[in-house]
């Protein structure tokens, strides 16, 4: 596809190098010249120098021609007249990143009216993410299929669980049939586990099933899988207020510090459920008078990346049961921080990035196949994607048994009229079912693609 990319900062460059990768071709536009020559000169990208709500500056980056347009500058009314602009000159798609709380109760009246085809909100999608695993806090990461109906859940196998040392066809019956085991990740290799796949201490694996199955399945194992109850969030910015709007909406106890005393009048209106504390959240002793001892989560949301580190390693010193999320905005920091054991990391600009290009695979992948959704797993290692299935699909009809399947594949998921369905043997797949397939081999654009010639 031929998309524009308007502004040149983390989010964007980490949009031109990606799409870039997947054969996109990328036009980005950007008003400093030497970030512009840098783009060009170390990604496969065109640039442009200029105001990307120019007419002119669009028309030389061939809007016309465009499928789409991803404006991400700093400034969202400036994002919000660049789709204004490439909608009316090259009538492409249009992706807007707006972050004001204000514009948060218009956002469905000015996608209508601007026909955006996506607003993302950096720090609402953090928060989102963080929510997600406040909720079922034994997850490293949560996302969702089937218009989220199905959950696609990751957690880490220890020494005491009921699933170290068995082989996948060993796992008792009350906990085989809720979910399907369908990646995991040793080290640095990445799986797609069959039956006589043995589970070991310390594996990640990734699991599929509706929201009930996962939070059952995550009972029988023993592990939490009710919501926290109680939370203090360190640093009351746009992400911890969104936060604290889930959380209070779930009736969770929220405790929110913020050095800021005008912020922390504002929050006070903004959220009169909330406890708002005017104070340091790295002072030991403050944070011990207000309960850090016995809260069930601690979610570190400052702007410095090196004090969210270090309060959570605090944290989990002192309080080993709590859930632990931490905000860092240097990617480069993933391998160091991975051997912390500080629990979940969210990465707001890769967070934005992620949902913006699972946007652009899904609607690339929709021109020319019946794709719906599509996931890039484990450093794009593994693909998760959703099929909707017609009826003269070849799957349609037989037991899954007797389909042959292509080597590294996995049907992981059946949504059947917002059924959700853990696949069995037995299983069969019907007209209009969605269904996820799970695999390591690329290119597949249609359900009939995952099966023997």
């Amino acid at each position: 596809m031929r998309i524009i990319v308007v502004g040149c900062g983390n989010v964007g460059l980490t949009l031109a190098e990606q799409l870039s990768k997947e054969g996109h071709n990328i036009t980005v536009i950007e008003e400093k010249s030497s970030v512009v020559q840098s783009a060009v000169n170390n990604l496969d990208v065109m640039g442009i120098v200029g105001n990307g709500a120019s007419y002119s500056i669009m028309m030389d980056a061939g809007i016309d021609k465009a499928d789409l347009m991803i404006a991400v500058t700093d400034s969202d009314e400036l994002n919000l007249l660049c789709c204004l602009i490439a909608k009316k000159a090259g009538n492409c798609h249009t992706i807007a990143r707006v972050r004001n709380p204000v514009y948060k109760k218009e956002i469905n009246f000015i996608k209508e009216e601007l026909g955006l085809s996506m607003v993302i909100n950096p720090e609402e999608a953090a928060a989102s993410e963080a929510g997600r695993l406040l909720k079922l806090p034994s997850a490293t990461k949560v996302e969702t299929f089937a218009r989220g109906r199905a959950e696609m859940v990751r957690l880490v196998i220890d020494e005491n669980s009921r699933l170290c040392d068995l082989a996948l066809k060993d796992i008792p019956s009350d906990l085989k049939k809720m979910v399907i085991i369908a990646v995991v990740v040793r080290g640095n290799d990445v799986y797609i586990p069959d039956g006589s796949f043995i589970l070991r201490a310390g594996d990640e694996i990734t699991i599929f099933g509706s929201s009930r199955n996962t939070v059952n399945f995550f009972k029988k194992l023993g592990l939490p899988s009710a919501k926290v109850h109680s939370t203090i969030i360190i640093g009351g910015g746009e992400t911890g207020y969104y936060l604290a709007m889930q959380l209070i909406a779930l009736g969770i106890k929220v405790t929110i510090f913020d050095k800021d005393p005008a912020r922390c009048k504002e929050l006070t209106e903004l959220l009169p459920q909330a406890l708002i504390i005017n104070g340091d959240g790295t002072d030991k002793d403050m944070l011990l008078e207000e309960g850090i001892m016995s809260t069930e989560s601690f979610v570190a949301l400052t702007n410095l990346d090196e004090e969210n580190i270090m309060l959570s390693m605090y944290v989990k010193s002192i309080n080993q049961k709590a859930k632990l999320i931490t905000k860092v905005h240097r990617v480069n920091y993933g391998e160091i921080i991975g051997s912390l054991n500080i629990g979940s990391i969210i990465y707001p600009k890769n967070i934005t990035a992620d949902r913006i290009v699972q946007f652009v695979r899904g609607m690339s992948a929709s021109k020319d196949s019946n794709i719906e959704t599509l996931y890039k797993l484990n450093d794009d290692r593994v693909e998760a994607m959703e099929f909707i299935v017609r009826n003269a699909s070849a799957v349609v009809g037989k037991p899954l048994s007797q389909l042959k399947l292509k080597k590294g594949i996995l049907i992981a998921c059946i949504n059947h009229y917002g059924e959700i369905i853990s696949p069995t043997g037995d299983s069969v797949i019907r007209d209009r079912d969605s269904v996820i397939v799970v695999t390591t081999r690329t290119g597949l654009k249609d359900i009939n693609d995952i099966l023997e010639n």
